[in-house]
């Protein structure tokens, strides 16, 4: 890669990490998985990175490939992962993650999603990316994206530790980390 490109990579690198991790974290619900998917993708936008820089949204780019390691880790290791109710104590506040401490009540509600609903509504609600977005990021149709979100948002009304997130009667849609939109 030439000294130019590689700049640009470690710039865009600088700029969207905490993003990347974030949204990888919402995908795997651990910090280590997170970063290690970060990482697996970021290794595979590095080596290609002529190709996804000349592309329209390369931030895009790279949060498909982000899923598709996601979904990569599913496939090889058929292990399902349980989270527990509680993040295991630290030495000191990680602020790199205090968003999560936050949110800490929808964490084990996403881990009871299928990947492929997770997928769809940390993208569509978590993202705030359309139907169209998701669609392309995860290769389906919009149809598709509609259809899990709707099944993903019933299994989050449904799940008993945010019934206090949630808040009120309506409760129509999740949005960043379970508040209304």
């Amino acid at each position: 890669m030439q000294a130019e490109q590689e700049d640009r990579f470690q710039e865009f690198v600088r700029a969207r990490w905490s993003h990347l991790v974030r949204t990888a974290y919402l995908l795997t619900g651990d910090a280590h998985h997170a970063e290690d998917l970060t990482q697996t993708a970021l290794a595979k936008a590095y080596r290609s990175w002529r190709r996804v820089s000349r592309s329209d949204n390369p931030e895009a780019y790279v949060r498909r490939m982000l899923v598709s390691c996601n979904s990569d880790r599913f496939r090889k290791r058929r292990v399902r992962e349980a989270l527990t109710a509680a993040p295991p104590e630290r030495a000191g506040r990680d602020e790199t993650y205090a968003w999560a401490d936050e949110r800490s009540a929808l964490l084990p509600a996403l881990a009871q999603l299928p990947p492929r609903q997770r997928a769809v509504v940390v993208m569509r609600y978590w993202e705030d990316l359309s139907e169209a977005e998701v669609a392309e990021v995860l290769g389906c149709s919009a149809g598709t994206v509609k259809s899990q979100a709707s099944k993903g948002l019933a299994k989050l009304r449904a799940y008993p530790g945010l019934a206090g997130v949630m808040g009120g009667s309506d409760r129509s849609q999740v949005s960043n980390g379970g508040t209304q939109r």
